[in-house]
């Protein structure tokens, strides 16, 4: 299982409020929510973003409040991959639960730029960074998250 795309590129401690703002919380459709995703601190985002892409950030992203909203407005914009040095709990745990890939890796955070193009490969966790020759090492997904992602989420998973 691989995602390619292209880098959006954020920096420490985004929260759920910014990945998608209070005020559209009235929904809980995808498509509605992915188009306000980033709007406050990238108003170009929805604009750029293909599908595939890949979002890259440095520590605690999706800090703030617990709301799957924020994972659902991502991967419904088109984001085939978080990559961060740090999650907080809450959002990497409700990411998974609705099959975004996230994974976890400061060196890749650290050195990979907005615009590069990136392919990550989820059963070794190597990240490549295809725009400057390097690869960075994440720790791959155990085989149940795999199971769940490739379900595009838990409770597709757990469904008979």
């Amino acid at each position: 299982m691989k995602a390619k795309g292209t880098v959006h590129k954020y920096m420490d401690n985004v929260d759920t409020d910014v990945i998608i703002p209070a005020r559209y919380l009235n929904s809980s459709v995808p498509a509605e929510l992915a188009a306000h995703c980033m709007e406050d601190i990238d108003a170009d985002f929805v604009n750029n973003v293909k599908s595939g892409d890949i979002m890259v950030a440095h520590n605690n992203f999706g800090c703030g409040s617990s709301r799957e909203h924020a994972p659902i407005a991502i991967k419904a914009s088109g984001i085939s991959c978080v990559i961060a040095a740090t999650f907080a709990r809450i959002f990497y745990r409700n990411a998974i639960n609705i099959g975004l890939p996230i994974m976890e890796c400061r060196e890749a955070s650290e050195k990979i730029t907005a615009g590069d193009k990136v392919e990550v490969d989820f059963d070794s966790g190597i990240i490549t960074n295809l725009t400057k020759g390097e690869t960075y090492q994440a720790e791959p997904f155990p085989e149940f998250i795999k199971e769940i992602i490739n379900k595009n989420g838990l409770l597709n998973s757990i469904k008979g």
